[in-house]
């Protein structure tokens, strides 16, 4: 497992954040101020070195600075719009050059961008989408069929583990009803209009969240040994696996990083490209964008290669979102007509059927 760029010391703005870090974090600070009544009485709303901090303990700070960021992240939609890549240029259009050129190398592969919020819960949030997005537009009812096995997996894993079914089977019901959904033909059949405002209504989605948290945590312990390194150097070697869980895993908003990402795949067998986008640079200056492609275990054939994932993530230090590769013209053209004849057909034949 790698660390992530975060980790290797890459500073860069969280898109959850606008392209001007530091004038986010000052309105952050000011804004913190004002509400612990720091600079009342003054004309102007003063800079956030001039505020008398002395009076104020740090988790008073920290906690009034983290409402303040749930309260930005609020106003984002949990899934966002698909955009063209372009709008991901456009807000670093007067950032670095470097991320301007990442970018623009980025768009010889993908073609556009679908934003999550950044609450923490954005991993989560964006597998989920892209997961059941791909599976609305190829019909891959075998595809739905495996990862229902694997899901009853996860229950029993869960079941062994000492957790209690009403703490989990409502999220894992939610799931396999969005599943059930995506696949044409049925009574509760969705369309694509719909799994978006599904995944945007918050409790709805913030449901499906807690069905991967609880899948995440289930893996984990179940391997705890194989996860327990990679623990220890993610707490500096003073947490356990079941702290890790219960603080870093399981909880809404906790952010998720390899050791996550690893044990979803894993669980799930359900493949990840997460490509990074920061100022990193190869040796000699030579611009790069770099991709770590998470395998699941029982998929990763011996001596071969690996196919390519269909869950395709952008990393931005503290964020993802989904990312859409691009298609040779032939095999686009070839893809559509072929979803809108199969959806067509099942929409018919279920008429058809109703009588």
């Amino acid at each position: 497992m790698h660390n992530s760029p975060a980790e290797d010391g890459v500073e860069e703005e969280c898109c959850s954040l606008n392209s001007n870090p530091s004038a986010a974090v000052d309105s952050v600070l000011g804004q913190s101020a004002l509400r612990l009544g720091l600079g009342v009485g003054s004309s102007q709303t003063p800079g956030p070195d001039e505020y008398d901090w002395s009076s104020f303990r740090d988790d008073d700070i920290l906690h009034q600075q983290s409402n303040i960021l749930e309260e930005e992240a609020e106003k984002m939609l949990c899934v966002g719009e698909k955009e063209p890549l372009s709008a991901l240029a456009a807000e670093y259009q007067s950032g670095s050059p470097i991320l301007l050129e990442k970018i623009k190398m980025l768009s010889e592969h993908y073609s556009g961008i679908r934003r999550t919020r950044g609450d923490g819960n954005c991993f989560f949030r964006s597998f989920m989408f892209s997961y059941l997005e791909h599976i609305l537009e190829t019909q891959d009812k075998a595809e739905v069929y495996r990862i229902k096995s694997d899901i009853e997996e996860c229950k029993k894993t869960l079941q062994n583990l000492g957790y209690a079914d009403f703490t989990f089977e409502d999220y894992f019901d939610t799931f396999i009803e969005l599943l059930d959904g995506v696949i044409q033909g049925g009574e509760g059949s969705i369309s694509a209009k719909e799994l978006l405002q599904k995944c945007q209504d918050r409790s709805y989605s913030d449901s499906m969240v807690m069905f991967f948290r609880f899948v995440t945590s289930g893996e984990i312990r179940r391997r705890a040994e194989f996860f327990e390194p990679f623990i220890l150097g993610f707490t500096n070697g003073i947490g356990t696996v079941d702290q890790f869980c219960k603080t870093s895993v399981e909880p809404m908003g906790e952010e998720s990083d390899h050791i996550h990402i690893t044990a979803l795949s894993d669980t799930l067998g359900v493949a990840v490209r997460i490509v990074y986008l920061d100022r990193s640079s190869c040796d000699g200056g030579v611009l790069n964008v770099n991709h770590h492609d998470f395998v699941a275990s029982q998929d990763a054939p011996e001596g071969g290669n690996p196919s390519r994932p269909f869950v395709t993530l952008l990393y931005r230090p503290g964020h993802y979102d989904i990312l859409y590769g691009k298609l040779p013209p032939s095999l686009s053209l070839s893809l559509s007509l072929y979803i809108y004849i199969y959806i067509s057909s099942e929409s018919l034949m279920a008429l058809w059927r109703r009588g």
